[in-house]
């Protein structure tokens, strides 16, 4: 049998069990509750099968432990097939909005929606994993030690004088957590580009233990990385965490751990499956900071009867982080229910929540109108309680609202699986880089912060993007960038 049939029938055996494991998945919930006896479980089954393909060649080994397919494979299964039935079987839906009848015939819409979106998302996918054949040159970035070590030193004495004064500004430490937990505050108002450089310190100092430790053996030992990691962890929490930003918090986390296993040794699954667990547990007690700053950590250590009281009271259940944080389905749906009801009032936006998202770039001062845009929450409050909803300093809705939802926004409903074909351009080049990319490369590096990239697409609205690239990537690329040497390969591929 030759390499070609090996594959195919790889990926066939994949097919089965994705088919497999979602009508398993699909009989207990069946046990659970005769809500589930609906049509809506046919496509939300369809979209599981066809996202779960690529975690089953994740698990199998076929795709790399940091593959963006394989990763998006792996969240995708909870967002397109989980989330949805957990929505029903919990019957948790979000509030504060009048909801329809019955939501399942609109998850199901959604689903049949999402699976066609899935569709392109493979196809477009798939044209560009092709590699190119013929002759081709290579540029290999190739760290120049030197030019480090004093891009590096100057970049982390920049990032901690700024931290620093903006503590000041705050009052300290304490002021300045509670100033963000604080809702109705403007803290951070007009900062975005200070932050964006102060904040990227454990990044940047992640890399330059990476690159240091990668010839150094006794660097390279599980207790030495874990301390690292740790140290990492403390660090993101006072250059940036403590102000609220679980998710940036997140990914970086899984950035340092990404580019241990790129950079020094591989990482397994089961140790991936450890950093999961305590990502799961640090964005549910994270939730208790982020909801009400000092205050909120004393109560996390009072016990479980005053955990369970501020949860309630505050919204910060499992269930929220699961289906809130990790899922969309519940608000994709709703807003599929208010845009087709026959008395709606919703007007389309047509790209002008992408005109706002882009007018986060400029500084106020520097914006050449009397105002700047508002963003989607103008579109996304509108849609959800009526037009005219919409009160910049009263009335707004801090959904996000993820690309189907955005896409929805802006040009209805049935745009919604055209919108999957950028996607899917993008995961198929990032893979494709991933793969070609030669193991000295220093952009490598920055590959793992493309893979979370991959699902703030999904979930993110396009100024949840566009921040996350400016302020997550900008300055550890512009280190890498000044520090490291290009060289030509030539090679050949087919």
């Amino acid at each position: 049998m030759n390499q070609q049939n090996i594959k195919t029938q790889s990926r066939n055996d994949s097919v089965i069990f994705a088919i497999l494991i979602c009508i398993l998945t699909l009989v207990f919930f069946f046990q659970t509750s005769e809500q589930f006896l609906h049509w809506f479980v046919i496509p939300v089954t369809l979209c599981g099968i066809l996202i779960c393909i690529d975690a089953i060649e994740w698990f199998r080994g076929r795709l790399d432990i940091f593959s963006p397919i394989g990763v998006l494979g792996l969240l995708g299964f909870h967002f397109f097939f989980l989330a949805p039935l957990l929505h029903v079987g919990w019957d948790k839906w979000f509030d504060g909005i009048t909801p329809p009848n019955d939501w399942r015939p609109w998850l199901g819409g959604m689903a049949i929606l999402n699976f066609l979106g899935l569709l392109m998302y493979r196809f477009s996918r798939e044209i560009y994993l092709k590699p190119a054949q013929g002759k081709l040159a290579q540029t290999v970035w190739i760290i120049n030690k030197q030019h480090f070590a004093i891009v590096l030193s100057f970049a982390l004495t920049l990032c901690g004088v700024l931290q620093l004064l903006v503590y000041k500004q705050y009052g300290g430490l304490a002021g300045y957590i509670n100033a963000f937990a604080d809702l109705e505050s403007q803290a951070g108002v007009g900062q975005g580009w200070l932050l964006m450089i102060c904040e990227s310190f454990p990044i940047i100092a992640m890399m330059g233990f990476t690159i240091y430790a990668r010839n150094k053996k006794y660097l390279q030992n599980w207790c030495v990385l874990l301390i690292v990691l740790i140290v990492f962890f403390g660090l993101k929490l006072l250059f940036g965490g403590l102000r609220g930003s679980r998710s940036n918090t997140v990914w970086a986390l899984l950035w340092a751990v990404g580019m241990i296993h790129l950079w020094i040794r591989p990482i397994n699954k089961k140790q991936i499956g450890l950093v999961l667990v305590f990502v799961f547990l640090f964005m549910f007690f994270y939730g208790f900071l982020k909801s009400g700053g000092i205050e909120g950590v004393e109560v996390a250590f009072q016990g479980q009867e005053a955990r369970q009281e501020y949860i309630q009271e505050k919204g910060r259940t499992w269930d929220n982080v699961i289906l809130g944080d990790l899922g969309r389905s519940d608000l994709h749906a709703f807003m599929l229910y208010r845009i087709m009801h026959p008395d709606t009032d919703y007007q389309l936006a047509w790209g002008r929540t992408y005109f706002a998202a882009f007018s986060i770039l400029i500084p106020k001062p520097l914006w050449p109108l009397p105002e700047k845009p508002f963003n989607k929450s103008q579109e996304g409050t509108d849609l959800q309680y009526g037009m005219g909803s919409y009160a910049p300093e009263d009335f707004v809705s801090s959904k996000v609202y993820g690309l189907a939802g955005e896409t929805m926004l802006n040009f209805g409903p049935f745009a919604i699986p055209f919108a999957f074909i950028l996607l899917g351009i993008v995961v198929g080049y990032i893979e494709r880089w991933f793969q070609t990319l030669s193991a000295l490369d220093t952009r490598l590096l920055m590959l793992p912060m493309l893979v979370n990239f991959n699902f703030i697409i999904l979930v993110g609205d396009l100024d949840n993007i566009i921040f996350f690239l400016v302020t997550v990537g900008a300055v550890p690329f512009l280190v890498l960038l000044l520090s490291s040497k290009k060289t030509i390969v030539n090679f050949r591929l087919g």
